[in-house]
């Protein structure tokens, strides 16, 4: 196992010691005090509504038995009480965090496979890792760490692992180079080009810009994978010949294609083009088809054998939130992809939904967030695909799901199959009312609406 040390995290921060021992190892990193346990290193963020810096001593009480800081003053009484503690003062703990994660990488002679897309980031993140998980002990990010954050944690987390599979998010320009820098990815994987952040990049163009942004810290050898069905992406491939890229797809000719789809409520089934062998998907969806295909393209840059390949498909489970799909106590089936939304998932999900067999159909939606002055427009085209795909029953939550709604209307949705609601609270007293045995309802909003609590409330 590779070992951060204090010396190292002085020299590479620039960071001063107030207080400790210089050979002391660092192996647990820690950004929450609450959440410390015994001999983690605590690191102080300040955000924009809170500063961890000021919880040091509750971290140092739960047994921290490192500290790194940014603007705070150490008293005596602390150092006298802690005296076996080793304290550090930097200038910036996130830059700090993200020079040790950069630093830490360099140690690790592994595949490192980075994932990035408008939408399907962290599905195709879990079934990627299932199938390098066939050949390699994989470490791949958890929950939401795949910001400028929460992927140096997780990288901070590597010890005897053999690969790393990590996902990353961006908000805007510059925010993918700068991660791609730290993890030096030897794959990088665009899912596909959409239009989530279009509120805050303006265009398409500029989200392609940022997504391909991965590539900055790719590794001379390294490979990028591209979906060759989005059409931005297959423009961008047909133009560039200074990466190895390799392609999947279902349309478009690629490197690696599925024939003979079946769609199914709670799987998918394809047939690998040229080795001919069927591969199971537990999950339903066209979209998990691109999925597997991707993990597929990553299995055999890696050299995974195809028997394995299949199989860490078949046995990959999805972070909970995402298309997650169960029954309650009164046999409703409930669609939970609550954790965020653009237009490009929101899509899926409701074309997902309107293939299950059910009494009614009822698609619960909130407001897709950051989408700036496309937000009306973007919202009345999933009005169009709510009537579409023949929805039974449209439920809108929020300011901007109200577009949503109005153009369901517009195009002939009956008024008493459509429910407009400012709070979720008002959202789960109807859905209470007028669920059955055999509905099936979708859940998916962006994740500042909160939609996990109408799920809860079903369940």
């Amino acid at each position: 196992m590779k070992k951060v040390i204090v010396k190292d995290i002085l020299k590479i921060c620039d960071g001063e010691l107030i207080c400790g021992n210089i050979n002391e190892e660092c192996l647990n990193f820690c950004i929450d005090s609450r959440k410390v346990i015994k001999d983690d290193v605590y690191v102080g963020i300040k955000g924009e509504n809170f500063d961890g810096n000021t919880f040091y001593e509750n971290a140092l009480e739960k047994g921290a038995k490192v500290c790194i800081l940014q603007d705070v003053e150490i008293s005596s009484n602390v150092l006298n009480k802690y005296t076996n503690a080793t304290i550090i003062k930097v200038v910036d703990t996130i830059k700090a965090i993200q020079q040790i994660a950069k630093y830490k990488r360099q140690m690790y002679n592994i595949p490192v496979i980075a994932i990035t897309g408008s939408s399907g980031k962290t599905s195709t993140k879990d079934i990627v890792a299932s199938v390098v998980a066939r050949k390699y002990d994989v470490l791949k990010t958890e929950g939401n760490y795949n910001n400028h954050i929460g992927l140096p944690l997780t990288i901070l987390k590597l010890r005897n692992h053999t690969a790393l599979v990590i996902e990353m998010g961006m908000n805007a320009l510059g925010e993918i180079r700068l991660l791609s820098n730290i993890a030096k990815p030897n794959i990088c994987v665009i899912t596909n080009v959409g239009t989530s952040h279009i509120g805050k990049l303006g265009s398409r163009q500029n989200i392609l810009k940022a997504k391909l942004e991965i590539l900055e810290g790719m590794k001379n050898d390294g490979t990028l994978v591209i979906n060759n069905d989005n059409d931005l992406l297959n423009e961008w491939n047909s133009s560039s010949t200074k990466y190895d890229v390799k392609t999947f797809g279902i349309d478009n000719t690629s490197d690696v294609m599925a024939h003979s789809i079946e769609l199914k409520e709670y799987s998918s089934k394809f047939v690998l083009k040229g080795d001919e062998v069927s591969v199971d998907v537990p999950v339903g969806g066209k979209h998990f088809v691109y999925n597997g295909l991707c993990a597929i393209t990553v299995g055999k840059i890696l050299q995974i054998g195809i028997n394995d390949i299949v199989k860490g498909i078949e046995v990959f489970e999805l972070t909970k939130r995402r298309m997650d799909v169960s029954k309650n106590k009164n046999n409703v089936t409930i669609i939970n992809d609550s954790y965020n939304a653009n237009y490009d998932s929101m899509k899926v999900a409701i074309e997902y939904l309107s293939k299950m067999s059910a009494k009614k159909r009822v698609a619960v939606l909130g407001d897709m967030l950051e989408l700036g002055d496309y937000s009306k427009g973007l919202h009345e085209k999933i009005g169009e695909d709510v009537v579409k795909n023949d929805v039974d029953v449209l439920v809108t939550v929020g300011c901007e799901a109200k577009y949503i709604a109005k153009r369901a209307l517009d195009l002939g949705m009956k008024c008493e199959d459509v429910y407009e609601f400012c709070s979720t609270d008002e959202a789960i007293v109807l859905l209470e009312s007028i669920l059955v045995s055999d509905d099936v309802v979708l859940v998916k909003a962006s994740n500042g609406m909160k939609f996990n609590r109408i799920v809860e409330a079903l369940e």
